[in-house]
């Protein structure tokens, strides 16, 4: 399985939850901007959710190209060597794509291959699942 969705990568990552301490415990929440990119995430995922979860019980590997705005010409296609980090990325992309079913837990993913590049045309996200 293999799709693109079009638009604008969110620059938020999972790390970027927030901690308030509640009668001395800890409580992590989502920022408005964190629950902003969930949503962006899982609108533009939904339209690519398969019928059924991949086989739980066969390793996956995903393959994810993360295609960023430019307007300098001279980095098209080059890779995006600045943040947001490739793992934090990945990892609310996976919470969504777990929420929406892909597959039934993302430690079933065995292998990824994560790139970031700037691109001067349509930005957006690459992904390629398949069974290994």
């Amino acid at each position: 399985m293999q799709f693109f969705m079009p638009m604008k990568p969110p620059r938020t990552t999972h790390q970027t939850k927030s901690v308030n301490a509640t009668t001395g415990k800890p409580v992590f929440f989502e920022n408005p901007e964190l629950k902003e990119a969930r949503a962006k995430l899982s609108a533009h995922l939904a339209q690519h959710r398969p019928a059924q979860p991949f086989d739980s019980s066969l390793p996956l590997r995903v393959m994810v190209k993360w295609l960023f705005p430019t307007r300098k010409k001279s980095l098209h296609g080059k890779f995006k060597q600045t943040r947001p980090d490739t793992h934090n990325l990945n990892k609310l992309l996976f919470d969504v794509m777990t929420d929406l079913k892909f597959w039934n837990d993302d430690a079933q993913v065995a292998s990824e291959i994560i790139e970031k590049f700037w691109t001067v045309e349509t930005p957006g996200i690459w992904i390629q699942i398949e069974e290994v």
